[in-house]
């Protein structure tokens, strides 16, 4: 029977093990990994392309996203552009030069992944993913109730 500890632990230990393998990329680019997080969604989310967006969807607070943000504008990873119609809204696009450090981002999670499920046969890993997916469309539906509430 898994218990609340197991429950706990698996977030924090994921997270972790996840940064690990980022590691070689944050020490050659000089980023942050909360940088790369941002690059990350906006490489992996095509039509979500707003600050709010990152913010909402990938669940980091607004000042982190907008710090994540100048500093890749500023090196030249991404680029604002206003939207034609909203002028209040601005997009988000990464660059000719930032879509090559994307690309190798986007590498190390789809390697970060394969690796985790390594140990199980492909049947395996189906009836996990699965299993996954049926767990977190619990909990949001748990939390949306929560949020009726409230």
């Amino acid at each position: 029977m898994i218990t609340i500890a197991q429950l706990t632990r698996l977030p924090r230990r994921f997270l972790k093990y996840y940064d690990q393998q980022f590691l070689p990329l944050l020490e050659k680019t000089g980023l942050s990994m909360r940088e790369v997080h941002v690059l990350l969604f906006l490489a992996n989310h095509p039509g979500q392309d707003t600050a709010r967006d990152v913010t909402e969807l990938r669940g980091l607070a607004k000042s982190q996203v907008s710090q994540a943000v100048e500093v890749l504008t500023d090196r030249g990873l991404l680029a604002r552009r206003a939207d034609g119609e909203d002028r209040r809204i601005i997009h988000l696009e990464i660059t000719g030069e930032g879509a090559p450090l994307a690309r190798e981002a986007q590498a190390v999670q789809a390697a970060c992944g394969r690796r985790l499920l390594a140990g199980l046969a492909e049947e395996e890993q189906a009836v996990f993913l699965g299993l996954l997916e049926r767990v977190l469309r619990e909990m949001e539906e748990l939390g949306a109730e929560k949020e009726r509430w409230t």
